[in-house]
């Protein structure tokens, strides 16, 4: 405990090690009691420290966190963005330790705003500023919502919290409950703030526990039948211009073969060539569904003019045959879908030169997918991170539907932590959905983020199975993250005054 506690590279070690526990709580490990371990080795290290020792220790947690957590970048521009292995690495450090700097402004500003020595007001305080600084980590530069704190309770007492709150409540109250345990024995000889330490620790997890299982949402309609099909193309081969008819045909034949479903659902950018090249190919699927009375729906690039009237590229979503309607993908992927500063770097390594690079964002305000009379907020890949961005397509919707491309991280744990993702936002939502993907982990999940039928991964398979469409707003939908956004800032304020008064108090009077 001295270590820890005390400046020195003892401490950040032991800081760094504590920020590589984190991915265990995720999935596929999903060991969520190691993310309060974590936290409160953290918060224990930042208690008596200040200045540049607690940016420091703070940066050293969020390097270990990215460091064991997203890891997997490095296949994606090892593998497929042509770097070699020297440049791989040093572009992996270089976006693990850019967003460790994240928790350095964590540290800061606790130990130099809002610490003042009083135990339940530094750890309240440190658990308001923890969700402050996810919330503010999904938004900068685009955000980055990968690995908050709440994702790790998709299984676990606190999970049935989520459609109140969001992820956001699940954070605060993990947060909340690692500061709680460390700040314990300092209170220990105060009946009165052990008692009420303690009341702030349990009570969230015995409510928790007492919603289990409990519906916020009710079924629209009778159970509609979904056929999901996981194609499983070689990223290498999927842009290939000789590789287009091959990849058109084995969509088309995996739905013909196909059992008769209500939903026909093929990935993110199943067909690999910009809408107006194959609007017959697209016009004869369209109508093979109609005949059996199923909508069918299937990501592809879209080219059309924008506000402006400049012709631009959309990484798109389109439903046919009993579905209607067009959605262009609004969260796009740095490097991946656009490069930033693209005057600057493109041309400068094939990493950001990658196939279908160039994509604009979509509108705002587009309508949802329409199939067999019921609405489909569509995610597109990295669009279903997003919590706030979700819940409001979600609350105007009676079925969830996200398609992706995961090949571009391998074997890693980048698909399975993004599955969670998916789950959350359907367990938020009180809203079945379907997840198509090219090579996995195309799943139906149920309105309490559960899985119900799922594929293996790296195989080219179909999934059959059912899913309700739901009526009716969780909590979260109806007031997404705004009772949390003034939770937080008004816990922040009562700190900061905390602190201001105390140090007022401390300071002797001017003779």
């Amino acid at each position: 405990m001295r270590w820890i506690t005390q400046p020195g590279w003892i401490g950040h070690v032991i800081a760094l090690a504590a920020g590589g526990l984190t991915p265990l709580a995720f999935s596929p490990f999903d060991l969520w009691p190691l993310l309060l371990l974590s936290i409160a080795l953290f918060y224990l290290g930042l208690r008596t420290v200040s200045g540049r020792a607690a940016v420091a220790r703070g940066w050293f947690y969020g390097f270990g966190v990215f460091a064991a957590g997203t890891s997997w970048v490095y296949v994606s521009i090892h593998d497929y963005g042509a770097a070699s292995v020297p440049l791989a690495l040093l572009l992996t450090v270089a976006f693990v330790a850019g967003l460790g700097l994240l928790f350095a402004l964590l540290a800061w500003l606790w130990a130099r705003w809002l610490r003042s020595g009083t135990p339940l007001v530094d750890a309240v305080a440190f658990a308001a500023l923890w969700v402050a600084l996810e919330a503010f980590r999904g938004w900068f530069l685009t955000g980055f919502p990968w690995l908050f704190a709440g994702y790790s309770q998709l299984y676990g007492p606190l999970g049935s919290l989520a459609p109140l709150g969001g992820v956001w409540l699940l954070s605060f109250l993990l947060a909340l409950s690692a500061t709680l345990i460390v700040e314990l024995a300092r209170v220990r000889d105060s009946k009165l703030l052990l008692g009420t330490a303690r009341l702030l620790l349990f009570t969230p997890w015995l409510v928790g526990l007492l919603l289990g299982g409990y519906s916020w949402t009710t079924p629209k309609g009778e159970p509609l039948s979904v056929v999901a099909l996981q194609g499983n193309v070689p990223q290498l081969l999927k842009w290939e211009p000789q590789q287009l008819n091959a990849q058109l045909a084995l969509y088309r034949d995996m739905t013909l073969n196909a059992p008769r479903a209500d939903l026909i659902v093929w990935p993110e950018t199943a067909v690999p060539v910009l809408r107006h090249h194959v609007e017959s190919y697209l016009a004869a699927m369209g109508a093979h569904a109609r005949e059996r009375g199923a909508a069918l729906i299937t990501g592809l690039p879209v080219r059309q003019p924008n506000a402006e009237g400049e012709l631009r590229y959309y990484n798109g979503l389109t439903s046919l045959g009993e579905g209607s309607g067009t959605y262009l993908k609004q969260k796009l992927v740095p490097f991946g879908e656009y490069v930033p500063l693209q005057d600057v770097l493109r041309g400068l390594i094939e990493f950001f030169d990658l196939p279908m690079s160039d994509f604009a964002r979509g509108d705002a305000d587009q309508p949802l997918l329409q199939a067999r009379g019921y609405q489909l907020a569509p995610f597109i890949c990295y669009e279903v991170v997003y919590p706030e961005f979700a819940a409001g397509l979600a609350a105007q919707s009676d079925i969830l539907l996200t398609v992706s491309n995961d090949t571009w991280f391998g074997s890693s744990i980048g698909p399975l932590q993004h599955l969670q993702m998916a789950q959350m936002r359907a367990l938020e939502a009180g809203r079945w959905m379907i997840r198509a993907t090219n090579n996995g982990v195309t799943a139906l999940i149920d309105p309490f983020g559960r899985i119900s039928k799922q594929l293996p991964q790296f195989q080219q398979a179909t999934l059959q199975g059912d899913v309700v469409p739901m009526q009716g707003l969780t909590p979260y939908l109806r007031w997404r993250g705004w009772p949390m956004a003034l939770l937080v800032t008004g816990l922040l304020g009562w700190a900061l005054y905390r602190r201001q008064r105390l140090r007022s108090s401390l300071t002797p009077p001017r003779p």
